[in-house]
């Protein structure tokens, strides 16, 4: 994605997250000196280490940043990228501060990188930089379920954070907690269902409850439910695929376009979403799928016409050199800074809504969250309840079908209405439950600051209020 400026300079990521903390503080009234406190990383730490492959020692930088300790422990992602850099770190860790008091999960924010490109070694050798880099942060408390807690992030996954909890167990022997030294890991190691599809399914439900509001609904350009808006997504990476196969499956929304490192496809008529999935993990890219019109440069394609943009991937590709040409009404940042600071003024003016990453992508936090809580509690949600729940439901469908039998042809059951309504709720139902209200309830909380104040004209202003807001009342709580 070129960062093509039209004369102006662009900002960085890192400069990105500061325009906008400042554009909302200064909307704030804090206490003098409270401001930079928020501001301010509070501490990174660099690593650099040693590992014997094929022959040699090859030598790895990492990161670990530590934003805001309002609330311990802090959380957030780990990813193996080469572009990993300490400015991006902390930039994303000073989002996951704000991301973690928009959702209410009880967490200070802290991010993660180690600057490697994880196709160039096989998985043995992954596993032994993985479990080297993490050793490096146990022995620091950089990871401990009680102080910081990472999560997968870019070119990590269940696999990475399988290790890393590995590594920790036995470095901590009698720690029992020790399975809550770290989020996403695999259903059968102590992780939880519904977290591979987190991030993706918090998009859609931030954009159902987005469509709940006729007000905002207007305020975007657009009109009616979900059902049958065209949507383009950027990346059809873990939360791109996610997103776009719930929303084009379950809400009627059509996908005209999907981009991806190697071009992009359109079809106005709709991209099947597995189809393309399927073949990108077959062929590593999108070139070749035999149907809808491939496209060699396909960030072009983020100019196409829809009714929603999903930037699913990476920060800042949606800048000064493309902003002015998007014509998607609304803008939904699946990414962490897809838009940059340039960009964002740019969209604004022109009316453009733009559901904002602190909200949009808080899924996989959340969810996280639930994974902690579950690895503290020792037992999986729903384990006590939900026979209880369906023996108490088996009573009145009981009660209607002696009903059904005494009306005869007057009156008689929905058919499927039995087995619907006796199914208790497992794991996956209650986690999806709790992900739908957390963002159902931060989207209102956004809103609300959005609608009641004349100097919020954008919902990405009102989640920085909403957020810093909560920091500083743990800080005054807290007396520092």
């Amino acid at each position: 994605m070129s960062n093509t400026t039209t004369g102006l300079q662009e900002p960085s990521f890192r400069e990105s997250v500061d325009i906008m903390f400042n554009r909302a503080v200064a909307l704030m009234d804090l206490p003098p000196g409270l401001e930079e406190k928020i501001r301010v990383c509070n501490a990174t730490y660099t690593v650099r280490f040693g590992v014997r492959l094929r022959g040699k020692i090859e030598t790895f930088t990492g990161y670990r940043s530590v934003h805001s300790e309002h609330m311990e422990p802090v959380k957030g992602g780990i990813r193996f990228s080469l572009g990993v850099n300490q400015n991006e770190v902390e930039a994303l860790a000073a989002l996951m501060t704000y991301k973690c008091a928009l959702v209410e999960t009880p967490f200070g924010g802290s991010k993660g990188g180690l600057c490697i490109d994880p196709r160039a070694w096989d998985v043995d050798e992954m596993e032994r930089i993985t479990r080297r880099f993490a050793y490096e942060l146990i022995k620091r408390d950089l990871i401990n379920p009680s102080q910081n807690v990472p999560a997968p992030d870019m070119g990590t996954g269940e696999r990475e954070m399988a290790w890393i909890a590995d590594q920790y167990k036995r470095m901590n022997t009698t720690d029992i907690n020790g399975a809550a030294c770290v989020t996403g890991k695999p259903a059968h190691a102590g992780g939880i269902q519904g977290r591979v599809e987190a991030t993706g399914r918090g998009v859609q439900y931030a954009l159902q409850e987005f469509f709940r509001h006729p007000e905002d609904i207007k305020i975007a350009g657009l009109s009616g439910k979900l059902d049958g808006k065209r949507v383009v997504v950027q990346g059809l990476g873990n939360v791109g695929y996610h997103a776009a196969s719930f929303l084009s499956a379950e809400d009627g929304c059509i996908i005209t376009g999907i981009i991806e490192h190697d071009g992009a496809l359109s079809d106005e008529n709709g991209l099947d979403v597995e189809a393309v999935h399927a073949w990108i993990a077959k062929h590593g890219g999108v070139k070749g799928y035999p149907t809808g019109t491939y496209v060699e440069n396909g960030a072009s394609i983020l100019e196409q016409d829809c009714d929603i943009l999903i930037p699913a991937a990476l920060e800042g590709v949606i800048n000064l050199g493309n902003a002015a040409k998007i014509k998607a009404p609304l803008i939904i940042e699946a990414a962490n800074g897809p838009v940059t600071a340039g960009a964002d003024e740019v969209l604004r003016d022109k009316g453009t809504v733009i559901i904002p990453d602190m909200f949009a992508n808080a899924g996989g936090v959340t969810v996280s969250y639930f994974e902690w809580v579950k690895n503290l509690s020792h037992i999986r949600f729903g384990r006590m309840q939900r026979r209880q729940e369906e023996s108490r439901h088996e009573l009145i469908v009981d009660e209607l079908q002696r009903l059904s039998e005494h009306l005869g042809d007057q009156w008689s059951m929905t058919p499927n209405f039995k087995t619907k309504y006796l199914r208790g709720a497992g794991e996956l139902e209650l986690v999806r439950s709790g992900l739908d209200d957390t963002m159902r309830t931060a989207y209102q909380a956004m809103r609300e600051m959005w609608h009641s104040r004349d100097d919020v004209h954008d919902l990405r202003t009102a989640a920085y209020l909403v957020s810093i807001g909560r920091v500083a009342s743990s800080y005054q709580a807290k007396g520092l």
